[in-house]
């Protein structure tokens, strides 16, 4: 028992945390799961983290800081603010409890590295600095927005249902509403259905992008 204890970093304990909670969700990460799973004691993990929020921090801001790489020098800013958007939706996509918690905390580490990464684009935009933070928020909330609904749909399927067959019974729900109370969702239920959520994620920074770029027109030079 006692080599394991010495060889047990933090980084392994992290991992090991990525792992359970990939396959067992936040309800299934305890330290004596986790204990188990790295064949230690409880004790050798309280070594390296104080308790289960320290772990869930560490594990969100492992899964989600290699999806926030530094742009390339030739990238426009649009250009990086996807790049920047669509590794986190895929982070969070492989690991759905990371949208939750990456949304719990605005001081934890991944998200004040996450928004940095945001705003120092939006700067580069140009857009005025009066603006600057809502355009920002709303780039952060929209993958947010994405990542827990994703996160909660996940869920969803952990139950055996497939992500085919719960958007198929969503959509039959939404085109069986009553037509005059509900004549927008009853018409694009078949979207619903059909639809790509990575590319509609995209397609919605491609639309705030587009307010950004606006905004930037109306306001002037940024200062």
């Amino acid at each position: 028992m006692a080599p394991r204890t010495v060889s047990l970093s933090r980084e392994r304990v992290v991992a090991a945390a990525v792992e359970l909670l990939d396959t067992a969700g936040e309800g299934g990460l305890t330290f004596r799961a986790l204990a188990a799973h790295l064949k230690t004691g409880a004790g050798a993990i309280y070594w390296h983290v104080s308790d289960k929020n320290d772990l869930l921090v560490a594990a969100t801001d492992a899964v989600l800081t290699p999806a926030m790489a530094t742009p390339a020098a030739d990238d426009t800013p649009e250009a990086a603010l996807r790049a920047i958007a669509l590794g986190v939706f895929d982070a969070i996509d492989a690991h759905p409890w990371a949208g939750t918690q990456l949304a719990m905390a605005a001081t934890q580490p991944a998200m004040l590295r996450f928004f940095e990464s945001i705003g120092r684009q939006v700067q580069a935009l140009g857009v005025p600095a009066g603006a600057q933070f809502t355009a920002a928020s709303a780039v952060l909330q929209h993958i947010l927005g994405v990542g827990g609904q994703n996160a909660a749909t996940a869920r969803a399927f952990a139950g055996g249902t497939s992500r085919t067959e719960h958007l198929a019974t969503t959509a039959d729900v939404w085109a069986g509403l009553d037509p005059g109370d509900y004549p927008f969702t009853r018409a694009v239920a078949e979207q619903l259905r059909d639809h790509d959520d990575r590319e509609q994620f995209l397609a919605g920074i491609d639309l705030i992008l587009a307010g950004i770029v606006t905004l930037r027109r109306i306001a002037g030079p940024a200062g």
